[in-house]
């Protein structure tokens, strides 16, 4: 296919340089009706892009195919049958994806280190979930993903389940064995499913990671905000097989997703298409390339550990994305969140996911010698000033096995069921009726339907006192737990 079209981009040039005048949404009429003031933080051009698909940038049958197309060009760039465009982020997609799989009271196999979008995803079609535990890496307190005998071991115990749901890469850059897994799956006649969403440019340069589509995956979900080029809420379905259908997708993301769609992210996905067929394989050299020297220098600072191929080699992962720079603090004597917190306050540098023992560094086509040399610059501030970060209170953290909760109820049965809060410390014994998730990167500790422990708790209530961020709990602090009411 020609890659030098931009469907989506040609269509709001031409409505540009038409001239159209809209009497529908949105309302600010192409930025007409903007407060000036918000022009001049965001920029007129943003909002003289937002246009609807439907009498905007096509017609009012669509007849152009635009988005047709745009998608067309996105499934041959990365080699997928099929590519669906979502305005509403990873966190949509992989619902979708969910509920083209296995429906209300079917089984699905889901990896446990999930984002808490695909808990939520599990409440909202009440499907049962089998957990499958990740590799637990207790030096570094690191869930890695689960190997595909994990995988196998399930689905003979549960062979009615409907499909497996995979998260690669993890927040921290490593990956699964996609290609062993999806024989696991395709062995037992069920489809897998892949959460890609820090993989978008796993496609485009042979020295990264496996690619979910090129390692025999039925569905994968990227989000290409994330470690691609386009902006927030920017994610696309990837399908190929028959294992999925591509109409049940289309009818399950109806179902989620808006009918308000963004042509931004639209705008953004083409655009970011077009660049990676054409460039990408040379932009990503350089981006690895100076992944390697950045590796190179902070393996030099004092207090300062990089996570490196030594978890391939050590057999606790299949692979690791090298622009993700996962930084181990503990040796300042400090924590992750501890650390960014310094770095925001001090260097104004904000990094991407911290826990209590590192932080993250994403390394894109993006960054250049100045951002490069900024990040070195303020670790190695970092390193002579954690002397002066005031100390506080320890994290209990627990062992892989206290990790491991038992689940007694469907998630969506304790989350819809009469509920109660009490102190944490009398919740140890009591079922979960809400998720708890320290943020980022959004694992759930506690899902609707575990039965809830002390180190559990423990974990919990020190994270929250040193400053752990738990946005989805009814009481952030921790202090009180919501837990499906006495019968």
């Amino acid at each position: 296919m020609d890659h030098s079209q931009a469907p989506v981009l040609e269509a709001l040039e031409e409505f540009r340089r038409r001239g159209d005048v809209v009497y529908g949404p949105p309302g600010h009429k192409q930025g007409r009706g903007v407060d000036p003031r918000v022009l001049d933080v965001v920029g007129s051009d943003v909002f003289r892009s937002d246009v609807l698909l439907l009498n905007g940038l096509d017609d009012r049958q669509e007849s152009r195919g635009v988005l047709e197309r745009a998608q067309e060009l996105m499934a041959d760039a990365v080699g997928a049958e099929r590519a669906f465009f979502s305005t509403c982020g990873s966190s949509l997609s992989v619902k979708t994806a969910m509920l083209a799989v296995a429906g209300p009271g079917e089984k699905l196999l889901i990896s446990r280190n999930a984002h808490k979008s695909v808990i939520a995803g599990v409440i909202i079609n009440g499907v049962e979930p089998v957990w499958v535990h990740p590799k637990f890496d207790a030096d570094r307190h690191l869930a890695h993903p689960p190997e595909p005998e994990d995988v196998r071991a399930k689905l003979r115990a549960h062979p009615d389940a409907k499909g497996m749901l995979l998260i690669t890469p993890t927040d921290w850059g490593t990956c699964a064995d996609i290609r062993g897994t999806a024989k696991v799956c395709h062995d037992a006649e069920v489809p897998l499913i892949v959460d890609e969403a820090w993989g978008a440019h796993l496609p485009f340069h042979p020295d990264l990671p496996a690619w979910g589509m090129d390692h025999e995956a039925d569905l994968v979900v990227t989000s290409v905000h994330k470690m691609g080029a386009a902006i927030e809420q920017s994610s696309v379905f990837h399908l190929q097989f028959d294992r999925v259908s591509p109409e049940v997708l289309k009818q399950r993301e109806d179902l989620l997703g808006t009918t308000s769609a963004s042509s931004l992210v639209y705008a953004a996905l083409d655009g970011w298409r077009r660049q990676m067929a054409q460039h990408g394989h040379d932009l990503l050299e350089a981006a690895l390339r100076r992944a390697e020297r950045i590796r190179s220098r902070i393996a030099d600072l004092p207090g300062l550990t990089v996570m490196d191929r030594e978890v391939v080699d050590q057999g606790l992962a299949a692979d690791l994305d090298p622009l993700k720079i996962v930084i181990d603090v503990r040796d300042l004597d400090i924590t992750g969140m501890q650390a960014v917190e310094w770095l925001r306050t001090h260097r104004h540098v904000d990094v991407g996911g911290s826990d209590t023992c590192r932080m993250s560094a994403s390394v894109t086509l993006a960054d250049d010698n100045e951002t490069e040399a900024t990040l070195l610059t303020a670790l190695e501030a970092l390193v002579r000033g954690a002397e002066e970060i005031e100390p506080r209170s320890d994290i209990h953290l627990p062992s892989p096995s206290g990790l491991e909760l038992e689940q007694v109820m469907l998630p969506r049965d304790a989350f819809f069921a009469a509920a109660e809060h009490v102190d944490a410390d009398r919740a140890v014994g009591r079922i979960a009726a809400e998720t708890i998730s320290p943020y980022p990167p959004g694992v759930p500790a506690i899902a609707p339907g575990e039965v809830i422990t002390r180190d559990v708790l423990d974990y919990l209530t020190s994270g929250a006192a040193h400053g752990m961020l738990l946005p989805d709990a009814a009481d952030p602090s921790a202090r009180t737990i919501r837990v499906v009411g006495r019968t």
